[in-house]
């Protein structure tokens, strides 16, 4: 990994300074990436799964360089999800065989859905604690958890992923401030407002039977 990052060492060159810390070129352009995928899955547009994929293998080398590796893995993820969330737009089916579209949780899948991110939290705490060097193996755990239901939810069409989005948001900025990484802190404070109006998007576009 030290290899890679290496080799593509010009895309960590500074931009430019912002609050004493550098921002780079990657962090420059994951951070534009982003933001137009947000924008496209407000609008569920397919083109926000390519932008993912893109934005999400720029950002696990902005974190793995940082030491976040919960975070820096949450990426990987991210891109393998991004294919499938692709798929998904394109060719999902629901529970009935239907086309997907905007739709919401049912009250037990939500409970279910909050248990697994409790009882994940600590387990994924507790390896990248003994098995990394993590300064914050806790505090990357826990929007790594949630993330990875916020993709799922997203990829399956479920209003509900922004309301995960929100929480994790707010946890993230506090995160990547603890860093330095003041760009990707901006990023996470838009996304915060960007989800809630991502909500109110979808509720326009709710199927009329709960899923």
């Amino acid at each position: 990994m030290d290899a890679l990052l290496q080799l593509l060492h010009p895309l960590f060159t500074p931009a430019f300074e912002l609050l004493g810390s550098p921002i780079t070129w990657t962090e420059i352009l994951a951070f534009v990436l982003a933001v137009w995928m947000v924008i496209c899955n407000m609008r569920v547009h397919a083109l926000a799964w390519p932008l993912a994929l893109i934005s999400s293998l720029l950002y696990f080398l902005l974190f793995w360089d940082g030491k976040l590796y919960g975070e820096a893995s949450l990426q990987l993820v991210f891109a393998s999800l991004a294919v499938w969330g692709w798929w998904q737009w394109l060719r999902g089916r629901d529970a009935q065989g239907q086309k997907l579209r905007v739709r919401q949780m049912s009250t037990r899948a939500r409970w279910l859905a909050l248990c697994a991110v409790l009882a994940a939290w600590p387990l994924l705490g507790l390896l990248l604690d003994h098995q990394t060097d993590s300064p914050v193996p806790y505090w990357d755990a826990f929007p790594t958890v949630a993330s990875l239901l916020g993709q799922y939810l997203l990829g399956r069409k479920y209003q509900e992923n922004w309301g995960v989005w929100v929480i994790v948001n707010a946890v993230s900025v506090s995160l990547f401030a603890y860093k330095g990484y003041w760009l990707t802190v901006l990023l996470y404070a838009v996304f915060i407002p960007m989800s809630i109006a991502g909500w109110r998007a979808w509720q326009r576009q709710l199927a009329p039977v709960r899923a």
